[in-house]
């Protein structure tokens, strides 16, 4: 651990990597700072507002909070599954896909991806300008463009001073939580808001779908930031630092939610930041919270822009058939991803709460199948086999486009329309199935066992071991991993 801690200290705050592997002398980090980040990345006022959509959209408080509960577990899992793949192949996330969808195919789902980036990038910067707007007395759209600045400041320093700021927003976050709480349940009648228990079946299905949805969501990029962790990090206490702080994280925030939401009733749409912040107090403290509020987004609106750039990057890196991305460029691809996002905010500052509850939803059906592939494909396929110099290869093992994994992901995002429900789409199941969506479960099960059938009987050969980079001082053994020398 000393070494690691030695090598951090010596790495430059501006990051010089991006979508390349991290060579095993510039790896460093402790699981602590995994938990850390995502326990500040789920304590902050987005997931505060998801949690109330449970009861704003009809559920009662009781099922409401074991619905989300569920979905947490279920959702985490599958997120920190991806997590414990950081350390292991020391890539980002996405261009690993190139394995199931080939170095031209993986842009596929890398397209979905960087709308998603974009969607949350817009909601964090809307929640976190109100904030600033109220603690600077100025008005939205002033503090979404300061907001939206440092956003783009953080992100173009990386890796390191993204941990940085988990850090301070976790003890941040679980000092304003606890404050918010201790109100919350002084100053309020918890027991008969517990009381109120009005089961529905759809209503229940719901909470578990918008946790599930919250926490999957994060999959795509989650091993961008536990990728500079040395290999020898065991991948179950990896799954377990990163789940804990983003299911701890992420429930305690829905929780105050639906509490907050169901004591306010229709005053929480469109004043979500206000209202919260009034169960707290007034003056000074009511500032702080609102610097709080503030931070809080900070974190994640930062990981989503960070993950945009290294999507973007590997897009094009796909087909330009190198992995190098210039200084110019990557400042480039920051500031207009940040941009969209501001500028959707600023759009869109008037309708967030309904828009925002059926974008969280529809992302389901694109992301769910891509999981449910890329995880069974790397713990039960290729059992993180995986030839990396070759993902940047066209014409490799992995080839331009991989038809199998392509179709089977397609046919995993129709299969799930027809079980959708949202404002502007409703499949035409979800009548006869009470109004429930199960369009999750279905894109999770289904690509899953599809995948692991296909893939046992066409996939493309395997490395015997996982093929590293040669790195400066290192040589590559027989067997196809590369060793210090």
């Amino acid at each position: 651990m000393a070494v690691t801690d030695a090598r951090a200290s010596t790495t430059p705050l501006i990051e010089r990597r991006s979508i390349d592997y991290i060579p095993q002398a510039e790896r460093h980090g402790r699981l602590l700072s995994q938990f850390t980040l995502w326990l500040g990345a789920n304590l902050q006022i987005t997931a505060i507002v998801t949690g109330a959509l449970a009861v704003v959209l009809g559920g009662d408080v009781f099922w409401s909070l074991i619905g989300l509960l569920i979905g947490q577990l279920l959702g985490g899992g599958v997120m920190a599954l991806h997590a414990a793949q950081g350390p292991q192949l020391g890539l980002p996330q996405m261009i690993s896909s190139r394995v199931q969808f080939g170095v031209y195919g993986a842009v596929i789902p890398l397209v979905l991806v960087c709308l998603m980036y974009i969607g949350f990038s817009a909601s964090g910067s809307l929640l976190a300008g109100q904030a600033v707007a109220q603690l600077l007395h100025v008005e939205d759209w002033i503090g979404i463009v300061l907001f939206a600045g440092l956003i783009m400041v953080f992100t173009i320093f990386g890796y390191r001073v993204i941990h940085g700021i988990g850090r301070v927003a976790s003890v941040l976050g679980v000092i304003a939580f606890a404050y918010l709480f201790y109100k919350l349940l002084a100053g309020n009648d918890i027991a008969a808001l517990l009381g109120n228990k009005h089961f529905s079946l759809g209503s229940f299905l719901l909470a578990i779908s918008l946790s599930a949805s919250w926490q999957i969501a994060f999959g795509p990029y989650v091993a961008d930031y536990s990728r500079y962790l040395p290999r020898s990090t065991p991948a179950t206490r990896t799954f377990w630092a990163v789940g804990l702080g983003s299911v701890i994280g992420a429930q305690a925030s829905m929780v105050f939610g639906v509490f907050a939401a169901a004591l306010a009733g229709s005053q929480f749409a469109h004043h979500e930041v206000s209202f919260i912040v009034s169960l707290g107090g007034t003056g000074i403290v009511a500032a702080l919270l609102y610097f709080s509020v503030a931070f809080g987004k900070v974190t994640v609106t930062t990981l989503n822009a960070y993950g945009s750039f290294m999507s973007i990057a590997t897009i094009i890196s796909g087909f330009s058939g190198s992995r190098h991305i210039s200084s110019a460029a990557r400042l480039l691809y920051i500031f207009l991803m940040v941009s969209i996002a501001t500028a959707l905010a600023l759009l869109g500052k008037d309708s967030f709460l309904k828009d925002f509850s059926a974008f969280i939803l529809f992302l389901l059906a694109f992301f769910t199948p891509w999981s449910a592939i890329n995880l069974v494909d790397f713990y039960c396929i290729t059992k993180e086999r995986y030839d990396i110099p070759a993902l940047s290869n066209p014409d490799g093992r992995y080839g331009r486009w991989n038809v199998m994994g392509i179709s089977i992901y397609v046919f995993g995002v129709l299969i799930q329309m027809p079980f959708i429900a949202t404002h502007f789409y409703t499949g035409p199941l979800v009548a006869s199935l009470g109004d429930t969506d199960i369009s999750w479960i279905i894109g999770l099960v289904v690509p899953a066992a599809l995948y692991y059938w296909a893939a046992k009987r066409w996939h493309s050969p395997i490395p015997e071991r996982l093929i590293l980079p040669p790195e400066q001082g290192a040589t590559p053994t027989t067997n196809g991993l590369a060793v210090q020398a």
